[in-house]
């Protein structure tokens, strides 16, 4: 997976249970449903899940899906290639991927990197994934730049073997082998390793991981990139969907200009044969890691995405372990509290599947006595397969996690990766309707049936413990010597915000977005990390876990399951300045989801049981976190930089301290959530499929008459921190990691609530994007790291700058070194250049119109607006205001607020092998 400034660690492993998002037809209202008087989703419901598309294909064989929806001006372009890791020859693991990092890396006629083209023409959304399928390349685009997206897809299919050489071969090696670290390096992240290698035989296609191993990429040669290009990257190996303003009378003539002359490629009809390894025997294996509590692994090989059985076996994993109210979840966790934490899922695969099954052990529970009571469940759930009810809730789970998908075009979901996910695998783009059929049918005796037939026998258990414990096409080409211009960035479309108050006072802040039938809302408390207790860290974190483990009328097993039969999410959350309690409903279900809403915010019941059995899961939460090398590093430096008084100095994961949290009474957690989560102190923010007319008088009903608690209302005290006079490192011993995290930070001058447009346009070149100055050094250039950021929180108050930078271990020293030098130049001798002004204020500019695409980033809009005292029209007004700004006032802002002198340096790493280097930067070094 190609990384941003946030990488992910693995190419993602997607959940069938959790579907992929599909688009509703709804009109000018959504129809009417009734709301469940039992668990599934109406048939009706379902009927109406619909993505109207016209399809055609090239002459040269490229299928071509196109979608309309005219809610934003932007168009989703996403190609997909059907090649990825199951296709790669023993000793060329990794090859998959590593090429589609190379096809980020410029074509024979834009020889350069693809993100500064992207980032020109405000696009949003973009990556490339590869996984054991496919691989895949999307982003979204305002529709002017529609032609320059064909140009740039259409090059790199058909003309990137000239632009590729050793150099940048060389360097993409690297890059992937810092991939395969970072994963490597994150606790039970050699796992996957393992579990491939127990379940499948040699020679099964599907033994190997998509990331590869370190020698056969470090044996990839220029001949053998080529020749994997030559073989896959055809146009009649691809599917290319555009969903959004985009209709196919104007993208035939387009996609037939720009991709029509691209000669096929060989037929690719012989793939490598994959098929379901059926064993009657299981097989235990166990191994040690860097991880705070033993994990249980059961993995079967099932049928791929296309068998009958899939979602029949994908319901019988999520009643398994899908979530609070599966049956792991209340035996292991709740009832008999010999785990901490369970899941269940479906990944699905075109020719095999892995239905997988984890537990985390308790700590001090013996692992052996988790096994046999896991065998037991396991054994009943066989015998007697799942209730009506439970195999009706996963189904209601399952559409209304699709419909809550319907609004984005692209991305990593969305309308374009349903079109193309149904035409590549099973070469019919509503396969997604068919799949949703087959959950809304399935019944307790299919359910049991396909589980039987599938995991009764031959699974692979892993225990982790502890350490220490078609046709060629010729024709005349286009000019691709230069790139389509995008002739004008089109006009943000932010809906109006409505205002208005309940009878006691709340405050509701509302904005319209109808195009599914979902209404997103969330009740936002001025508390946040800031409140927490400092003599009970942890004593927030551990009331908002209780909050829906129980109320004065329903129990947690209640809530979780009515909240699956109303297709509802309700999560609860803080950051350092505000903690809020959400809400998605459908909005066919709105009042019952609002009532169970409310219930859970106003009347928590706190029951000692659950409290001491949370209390538990949190302390084994935080020895996790102290066990990850980016979490750790989080934890320790906000209280460095802050200091332990200030409201902001406390670990940033939010979690608190194990002496925190073993501190804590069910007083302290009453006290707590009367002193801060109280009518006086809330404002609603909602966005969706209603009106305020309708939204207010069940707001009314169900949030209006809270009364404030006698107690007085909580109060944040911020003093001014200083930061830090003189650089310093802090180095935490890791031993054996493969690559060393480092986080730097200190506190700015500037609070979160002071114009600083200039500063934060400022960061982007620096560190806020692909193409900043230091991700293209570190990882572009040097290839030592998988991404590099820099970041300037937008708290309420004093503002920190973040430097975030995992490197390979041999490099730490000479990393950092070039992280002070880069830093130090753009505020000083090389400040942000006049090209670099252009490109920033066009890629914020011009990324705007898809930027409010659904009603959850509207939402976020409207809270961040409140929490930061911007006007309403904050969204509207932001791009005039942005190409207001010169560069003298961007040198500016980075000269008065960045000085690489305060930095305080968090490195996480193998000292042995680490510290030797650092100490050759001349910096004070503590080691903890």
């Amino acid at each position: 997976m190609t990384a941003a400034a946030t990488p992910e660690l693995r190419p993602i492993m997607k959940s069938l249970f959790l579907g992929t998002a599909v688009a509703i037809v709804l009109g000018a209202a959504a129809p009417t449903f009734a709301a469940p008087k039992s668990a599934g989703p109406d048939p009706s419901l379902v009927s109406a899940v619909d993505i109207p598309y016209e399809r055609f294909t090239l002459a040269n064989g490229l299928r071509v899906i196109v979608h309309t929806d005219r809610k934003a001006p932007i168009i989703a372009t996403s190609i997909w290639y059907h090649v990825g890791s199951k296709d790669e020859p023993a000793g060329k693991t990794g090859f998959a991927h590593l090429f589609e990092h190379l096809m980020f890396n410029g074509s024979e006629n834009y020889n350069n990197d693809w993100f500064v083209a992207l980032q020109e023409m405000g696009a949003t959304s973009y990556n490339g994934t590869t996984w054991f399928d496919r691989t895949n390349y999307f982003q979204n685009v305002p529709t002017p730049g529609l032609e320059r997206i064909l140009f740039l897809e259409s090059d790199r299919m058909g003309h990137l073997l000239g632009a590729i050489d050793q150099t940048k071969l060389t360097n993409q090696i690297g890059v992937v082998q810092n991939e395969k670290r970072q994963g490597d390096n994150q606790p039970y992240g050699k796992t996957e390793y393992r579990i491939l290698e127990g379940l499948f035989p040699e020679g099964h296609p599907y033994r190997h991981s998509t990331i590869g191993s370190m020698a056969d990429l470090s044996a990839a040669s220029l001949e053998d990139v080529k020749t994997w290009f030559k073989t896959w990257y055809g146009p009649n190996n691809a599917v290319l969907v555009l969903a959004g303003d985009i209709d196919a009378a104007t993208a035939k003539p387009l996609v037939e200009k720009y991709f029509g002359d691209l000669p096929a490629g060989p037929a690719v009809e012989r793939r490598l044969r994959a098929w379901v390894p059926e064993r009657s025997e299981t097989v235990r294996e166990t191994m040690e890691d860097q991880v705070s509590n033993t994990r249980l692994y059961r993995v079967w090989a099932v049928p791929g995405l296309n068998d009958q059985d899939a979602q029949n076996l994908s319901i019988a994993a999520a009643t398994l372990g899908g979530g609070n109210s599966s049956r792991l979840y209340k035996d292991l966790v709740r009832d008999k509290q010999l785990a901490i934490g369970v899941s269940g899922y479906l990944q699905p695969f075109e020719a095999v599947s892995l239905l997988q099954i984890e537990v985390d052990v308790k700590p001090g529970v013996n692992a052996d006595t988790v096994n046999a009571r896991l065998d037991q469940l396991l054994a009943d759930f066989l015998a007697k397969g799942p209730t009506k009810d439970e195999v009706g809730r996963v189904a209601m789970r399952a559409v209304s996690g699709t419909i809550r998908g319907l609004e984005a075009v692209g991305g990593f979901g969305g309308k374009a990766v349903t079109l193309a996910e149904g035409e590549l695998y099973s070469g019919d783009p509503e396969q997604f309707k068919k799949d949703l059929s087959a959950y809304v049918n399935a019944t307790p005796a299919s359910v049991q049936a396909a589980a039987q037939r599938w995991i009764s026998k031959g699974d692979y258990q892993l225990t982790v413990y502890p350490y220490g414990s078609l046709q060629q096409v010729a024709g005349k080409g286009i000019d691709r010597s230069k790139l389509p211009p995008v002739d004008g960035a089109p006009a943000l479309e932010f809906p109006a915000v409505e205002r208005a108050k309940l009878s006691n006072g709340i405050e509701v802040v509302f904005a319209k977005r109808d195009t599914v039938p979902v209404v997103n809302l969330s009740m936002v408390f001025d508390a946040g990390n800031a409140a927490d207790s400092r003599e009970k860290l942890g004593t927030q974190s551990l009331m908002l876990s209780l909050l829906d483990e129980g109320t004065a009328k329903r129990t947690g097993i209640e809530i979780a399951e009515e909240e699956e039969r109303l297709g509802a999410n309700i999560g609860a959350g803080a950051g350092n300045d505000t903690t809020e309690v959400s809400l998605s409903a459908l909005s066919t279900n709105l009042a019952p989801s609002l009532d169970l809403w409310a219930d859970i915010i106003r009347n928590p019941k706190f029951d000692p049981a659950e409290l001491e059995r949370v209390r538990g899961i949190q302390i084994a939460g935080i020895a996790q976190e102290e066990s990850q090398p980016q979490t750790l590093a989080l934890r320790l430096l906000p209280p460095l930089i802050y200091g332990t008084a200030h409201p902001y100095g406390v670990p940033l994961t939010g979690s608190g301290t194990v002496e925190g949290v073993k501190a804590v009474t069910r007083s302290d957690l009453v006290n707590f959530h009367q002193t801060w989560l109280r009518p006086d102190n809330a404002t609603i923010f909602a966005s969706g499929a209603t009106t305020l007319g309708t939204l207010m008088p069940l707001l009314e009903k169900t949030v209006g008459a809270w009364a404030t608690p006698s107690v007085p209302k909580g109060a944040k005290t911020f003093t001014t921190a200083s930061a830090p006079t003189a650089s310093k490192i802090i180095l935490i011993d890791r031993p054996g990691s493969p690559q060393s995290f480092i986080l730097a930070g200190y506190p700015l001058a500037r609070k979160g609530t002071d114009d600083n447009l200039a500063l934060t346009t400022v960061n982007t070149p620096l560190g806020g994007v692909f193409t900043s100055r230091l991700n293209m050094n570190l990882r572009e250039d040097k290839g030592w790291s998988y991404g590099v950021s820099t970041a300037i929180s937008q708290t309420s108050e004093q503002m920190p700058f973040y430097v975030f930078a995992p490197v390979q271990t041999d490099k730490t020293g000479a990393a950092l070194t070039e992280l002070r030098k880069d830093i130090t130049a753009y505020v000083t001798d090389k400040p942000i250049t006049p090209d670099e002004v252009k490109s920033t204020l066009a890629f914020l500019t011009g990324r705007l119109p898809g930027a409010y695409e659904s009603s959850a980033a509207v939402l976020d809009a409207l809270e961040t607006n409140a929490r930061l005292k911007r006007p309403d029209d904050y969204q509207v007004t932001y791009a005039a205001k942005l190409n207001a700004l010169s560069r003298d006032q961007l040198v500016a802002a980075a000269k008065a607020n960045i000085d690489v002198n305060r930095l305080l340096w968090v490195v996480v790493g193998d000292r042995q092998k680490v510290e030797p280097q650092l100490k050759t930067l001349g910096l004070p070094i503590e080691v903890k």
